[in-house]
């Protein structure tokens, strides 16, 4: 089988049957050098996935951190230990994350003002205040909503 041929039925059979033993067989075939053997096409099209995981796992959890940082500050009496815990996790998350990829803080930085954005739509939504309350530009640091230890302070509202 050339690198880009089509899977053969068993192979394609299995991906589609059971996605844990097609890896198990990828991986064999892989340490046994048998390239001709792999399942390229859905190879190729799960490594490609893999960098998409991180980049959605990462804007997700961006948009978690900044929703309970927003809802921190706009909303000092609903404050709670689960918002404290929340956004340590997420932070947590994220850290991770770059640190088996570095490369993805180009991409963070990239993506931060869209992950912003949803979260802002999202904390007018789960406060029920409504979303002019909420700064438009970001009103946090990228540095600051990825601190361990930064949490804003409360707003005057009038």
């Amino acid at each position: 089988m050339t690198s880009l041929q089509r899977p053969t039925t068993s192979h394609q059979q299995l991906y589609n049957a059971d996605f844990a033993q097609w890896i198990t067989q990828a991986t064999l075939l892989l340490q046994q050098g048998k390239f001709d053997e792999l399942d390229i096409e859905n190879l190729i099209e799960e490594v490609e996935d893999l960098g998409k995981r991180d980049r959605r796992a990462l804007c997700s959890n961006l948009e978690i951190v900044l929703l309970h940082l927003l809802k921190w500050q706009f909303q000092p009496e609903q404050r709670s230990a689960s918002w404290r815990g929340s956004i340590r996790e997420h932070r947590r998350r994220i850290a991770r994350i770059l640190k088996d990829s570095p490369s993805l803080n180009a991409y963070l930085q990239q993506e931060y003002e869209d992950c912003y954005t949803g979260a802002r739509l999202q904390a007018a939504d789960e406060t029920g205040l409504p979303i002019n309350i909420f700064p438009e530009m970001c009103p946090y640091l990228i540095e600051s909503a990825l601190d361990a230890e930064f949490l804003p302070s409360n707003v005057e509202q009038g």
